[in-house]
């Protein structure tokens, strides 16, 4: 078993790019000898894997898996101006926000592999919430990082007949 992740004190900017100089070499190297659809498949999935595996940290670190404290853990990844974002609602059992700058996007963007972005970046957001807790779902539409001029996060709690 893996020890508890410490790494986003660096800053999740920092570190997607360290993971991104070292996943883009592997993956071409992997891709000359296997279907390069396939390898960035794999490498896709074991990234929401360790997502998942992320926001259940997450939750256990809280103690409780609530919206607030995830609206709470945004400053993660909004540090160094990684994101700019506006908040549209905030309520025990809705958050919602617009993603207007993504210094993610400008990252892969200018590190040559903007095709890779959501493969290791946007790609963890549902699988994050999903490790979170089971109770609240993810909806978005669009994202910078395939073009759109902002991403729309909109994150649910559902409530169970018997919490009613």
């Amino acid at each position: 078993m893996t020890p508890p992740d410490t790494l986003n004190s660096i800053g999740v900017l920092t570190r997607r790019e360290i993971e991104a100089r070292l996943l883009a070499p592997l993956i071409d190297a992997f891709a000359q000898t296997n279907d390069r659809a396939a390898v960035i498949a794999t490498i896709r999935d074991t990234i929401a894997a360790i997502a998942r595996s992320q926001g259940a940290d997450m939750a256990k670190a809280y103690g409780e898996a609530t919206l607030e404290n995830f609206a709470d853990s945004l400053k993660l990844w909004t540090k160094d101006d990684a994101l700019v974002i506006d908040v549209v609602e905030k309520s025990p059992t809705s958050f919602g926000f617009n993603v207007t700058r993504c210094r993610y996007a400008e990252l892969y963007k200018d590190l040559g592999m903007a095709e890779l972005g959501a493969v290791f970046s946007c790609n963890r957001d549902a699988a994050l919430i999903e490790g979170y807790a089971a109770d609240i779902t993810l909806t978005r539409t669009q994202t910078i990082m395939e073009g759109a001029p902002f991403c729309d996060f909109r994150y649910q709690k559902h409530t169970s007949e018997k919490d009613s």
